[in-house]
């Protein structure tokens, strides 16, 4: 297992409230003021976290599920996708014999579908080469496809209590108020380890990650509420000046065209498959779409604001748009609706069909 060696340092203590930011750093990791922080933080996440499904379980594939699917994804996102995803592949044996198209239908709205691939892969090498068993360790499980530090920390300490501690997002914000400088992803990686209960490393990594998604947040942190408010050095402010990232903004126009299907099937909707080496969503069905706008003047029928990665689309939907717009109507299969709960389709096209009724 992969270990941080904690820095040297004071014992960590109370700050007062209105305490400048220090220039020299917060070390907390030795003393009694430590552990009375990890007792402050865990007293807090037993009342008062989240009920969330994945942590009513230790079963390493539910907790693995959970991960990835949270990967740059908000939880009330996840939640429904959660519970289906795991109704149709139950255990990891389950996901292996998957094919892949079927494991991207389940996963479709959730984007990001290189993480859906990554997921059946894993499960299959975790079938083949470890008998359908979570490897317990550390840096086997951090060997598995897909299967990064962060996760591999978190399936290690809340599944198997490992102590072993994760940062991510919220966490590296948390220890960065804490200790009350900008700190370097090594860094926080040492201190959250440093930090770290041994006697509970999962519900302590999951404490540390509820502060700051839920009180510890970006902007408008709520520090009354905050468990550990006394021993941080900056008292919700963040020891650096952030830089967001400029959001593209793009224009798309999509063709959503229905007609009666063939005999006694039911009504179909022609759609697009794209490529499979595409860089993003490959292999993914949606709607007919062009950049460009129609050369001539179809009905419109609705717009929607779509956002991809750091792109936000204002997206105009053509109803079933007349022949002289070849861009749309050349393109794509007739695909019968019934069929379309089995296919791998994007989240926009998802958001589009519901819209309509159609899905």
């Amino acid at each position: 297992m992969r270990t941080q060696t904690p820095i040297p340092g004071k014992a960590l203590r109370p700050v007062s409230r209105g305490a400048k930011v220090s220039s020299q750093i917060n070390h907390g990791v030795l003393g009694k003021g430590l552990s009375r922080f990890r007792r402050a933080l865990l007293r807090w996440y037993d009342r008062s976290r989240r009920d969330l499904p994945w942590r009513r379980t230790r079963d390493p594939y539910a907790i693995w599920l959970s991960e990835i699917m949270l990967q740059q994804t908000r939880v009330v996102a996840v939640l429904e996708h959660y519970r289906i995803f795991l109704a149709r592949f139950p255990d990891v044996e389950a996901l292996a014999a998957a094919r892949e198209d079927d494991v991207l239908a389940a996963w479709s709205g959730l984007g990001y579908y290189q993480r859906a691939r990554r997921l059946h892969q894993c499960a299959r090498q975790i079938v083949e080469q470890h008998g359908g068993c979570f490897p317990r360790a550390f840096d086997s499980l951090l060997a598995l496809p897909g299967i990064g530090r962060y996760t591999a920390a978190a399936i290690a300490s809340i599944a198997f209590a490992k102590p072993v501690a994760v940062v991510d997002g919220n966490v590296a914000r948390v220890l960065e108020r804490i200790m009350g400088i900008p700190l370097t992803a090594a860094q926080s990686w040492q201190h959250a380890q440093a930090l770290l209960d041994d006697l509970r490393p999962g519900d302590f990594n999951q404490a540390m990650m509820e502060l700051g998604a839920t009180v510890c947040t970006p902007r408008a942190p709520r520090c009354p509420e905050c468990p550990v408010r006394q021993w941080c050095a900056t008292q919700g402010e963040i020891p650096r000046t952030l830089t967001s990232t400029r959001q593209r903004k793009k224009q798309i126009w999509c063709a959503l065209e229905q007609r009666d299907g063939v005999g006694q099937r039911c009504n179909e909707i022609r759609l697009v498959q794209r490529p499979k080496h595409a860089s993003l969503m490959a292999g993914m069905w949606e709607l007919p779409a062009s950049s460009e706008p129609p050369r001539s003047a179809p009905a419109h029928w609705r717009t929607f604001r779509h956002s991809i990665t750091v792109t936000d689309y204002t997206v105009h939907v053509l109803r079933d748009p007349p022949l002289a717009n070849a861009p749309f109507t050349a393109r794509g299969k007739w695909i019968a609706i019934d069929r379309i709960p089995q296919l791998p389709i994007t989240g926009l096209t998802r958001k589009i069909l519901r819209a309509g009724g159609i899905i």
